[in-house]
């Protein structure tokens, strides 16, 4: 029996087409579907082979004679794996699309034969992120600031300051894993012995034990409380920046490292000044004679008090004047931004007599 002439291909064909045509004999042959089991059977064995290049090679040298075993413990040629129960048990009245290249490694992350996957008793133990938002005013990013809030959360337990135990009684090695947190079973199956290596269910992976549970937390060494945090806001920060604060997370288990705290920052809308990057905007509305005269006016800037602004002769609707230094600070720097104010030229509504003459003056003046 030639392995490719069962799958159908030549010997020069790419792993790719073997592939495919293996899929398509075994949904043709498969037991399931009512195909032949010995055949589907003589397709997994010539599958095995030719998808491996190792293998593939070894067999087109030495034909079918190759021990199969030597490369690496006992070979997937029917001896030692039931590939009709693993497919049948794996993907029952579905549709098949199993990947038997992956076979070994999927097989490997199951039942352990790739090595074992070491607990990390500091993971196990740490506290969880926390994520709060906080809105500011836009007057706040002018300069640092403190804020205060409380968040209701795990925190240390006072009574056994963390580490689980009643005051006064020891902690002690976990019997069952000796420290480790990992604990191995070895288990017999149709495919062989194998070893499997998890978290030690007597300690849950921490490696030790409470000789008595805290009487408040109960062994976790924490409680939820209500704690209050105070965290720093630089200047210049802005809408959706996130501040990292270590450590003001969820207390960790049994002494395990705190979580962080994110704090999302929400800048509020002013009702003045529109706020672009670090630079601010505003507009003012001046009269048609400061316009064409020019004028010296005063305008508010962010702080809260005002500040002179020189108009220039023959201003039109629309011109927008810089000012440099009054925007908001960049972020964590002494510098600032700028403010720029848009001129708009207000037009009344209504005139008094006098008003109106004035007017009809300039009108008949070309103005």
């Amino acid at each position: 029996m030639d392995y490719y002439e069962l799958l159908g291909v030549s010997k020069s064909a790419s792993q790719d087409e073997i592939k495919k045509a293996f899929h398509k004999l075994a949904h043709k042959h498969h037991p399931d579907k009512g195909g032949d089991e010995k055949k589907f059977k003589e397709i997994n064995e010539a599958y095995q082979v030719l998808s491996d290049t190792q293998k593939r090679q070894q067999y087109d040298q030495f034909g079918r004679t190759f021990d199969q075993a030597g490369a690496g413990g006992q070979g997937f040629n029917g001896q030692g794996f039931d590939f009709n129960w693993a497919w049948g048990n794996g993907r029952q009245n579905q549709e098949m699309e199993f990947d038997y290249e992956d076979l070994g490694s999927v097989f490997g992350d199951l039942f352990g034969f790739g090595g074992a996957r070491k607990s990390n008793r500091k993971d196990i133990k740490k506290g969880k992120d926390i994520q709060v938002d906080i809105e500011i005013n836009l007057q706040d990013t002018l300069k640092e600031i403190t804020k205060k809030f409380n968040l209701n959360k795990y925190v240390v337990c006072q009574r056994c300051i963390g580490n689980g135990a009643e005051p006064g009684t020891k902690i002690k090695e976990c019997f069952s894993c000796r420290g480790t947190g990992q604990v191995q079973q070895v288990k017999k199956t149709m495919f062989g012995s194998y070893t499997t290596v998890g978290v030690c269910p007597a300690c849950k992976g921490e490696g030790n034990s409470p000789e008595k549970n805290c009487n408040v937390c109960k062994g976790e060494g924490r409680v939820k409380a209500n704690e209050e945090i105070e965290i720093t806001i630089p200047s210049g920060v802005d809408s959706n920046q996130i501040i990292k604060v270590e450590g003001k997370g969820e207390a960790g288990k049994k002494g395990g490292k705190a979580g962080a705290l994110y704090v999302r920052i929400f800048v509020k809308e002013h009702p003045v000044f529109i706020r672009r990057a670090d630079d601010l905007f505003m507009q003012e509305q001046i009269t048609f004679s400061q316009a064409v005269l020019g004028d010296e006016i005063e305008i508010p800037v962010i702080e809260g008090s005002k500040i002179l602004l020189t108009i220039p002769e023959g201003t039109e609707s629309g011109k927008v004047l810089r000012i440099s230094g009054k925007g908001i600070p960049h972020f964590q720097s002494n510098s600032r931004g700028n403010l720029y104010v848009e001129l708009k030229i207000k037009t009344p509504k209504k005139l008094s007599k006098e008003q109106r003459k004035a007017l009809e003056n300039l009108k008949n003046e070309g103005l």
